[in-house]
């Protein structure tokens, strides 16, 4: 039995990293008939995806805390706080760097509420008819820096409350 040749493996699947500066400079010195076309596009379909994979991933976190914060109240914490504020800077960041986004915004709400009622049911242990089905919170407040569902606290300054 004739022994079969090995394949040829390239920088792309040995060396990332590498691959993506050789890349760049081929890119840059324009030599264009020695550039990894096809894993090129790729990787930059990769790009974009990962955008929307933050958006989603950054809203989860944020309305999942916004669950706990208003379906136990009582166990609200700076640490809560802290996540609302800066997950909510880190989304507004990401649109504005983005800005293409914003037309994803509805889908990536839609998509994102699942994860963050899995997340509110987890952390606060409480049973999963406790949370609506659909996201309670519209996205200008989802982003709005003033917005604390449920009760007032103590937490942030009352005249912070919509």
């Amino acid at each position: 039995m004739a022994k079969q040749p090995m394949p040829i493996l390239n920088l792309y699947e040995t060396d990332f990293y590498a691959w993506t500066q050789e890349q760049a400079t081929l890119l840059r010195s324009k030599h264009w008939s020695q550039i990894d076309l096809p894993n090129l596009i790729e990787e930059i379909e990769s790009l974009g995806k990962q955008q929307r994979q933050e958006l989603r991933n950054r809203l989860s976190v944020l309305i999942g805390h916004m669950l706990k914060w208003e379906y136990q109240s009582q166990n609200r914490s700076r640490s809560w706080l802290a996540t609302l504020r800066i997950q909510r800077r880190d989304t507004l960041r990401l649109l504005k760097d983005n800005p293409s986004l914003k037309s994803y915004l509805d889908d990536a709400l839609q998509e994102s509420y699942e994860n963050a009622r899995d997340l509110a049911m987890g952390e606060t242990e409480l049973p999963e008819q406790t949370f609506p089905l659909s996201c309670p919170y519209s996205l200008t407040k989802i982003l709005d820096d003033r917005f604390y569902p449920g009760e007032p606290s103590e937490l942030v300054d009352n005249s912070d409350f919509i």
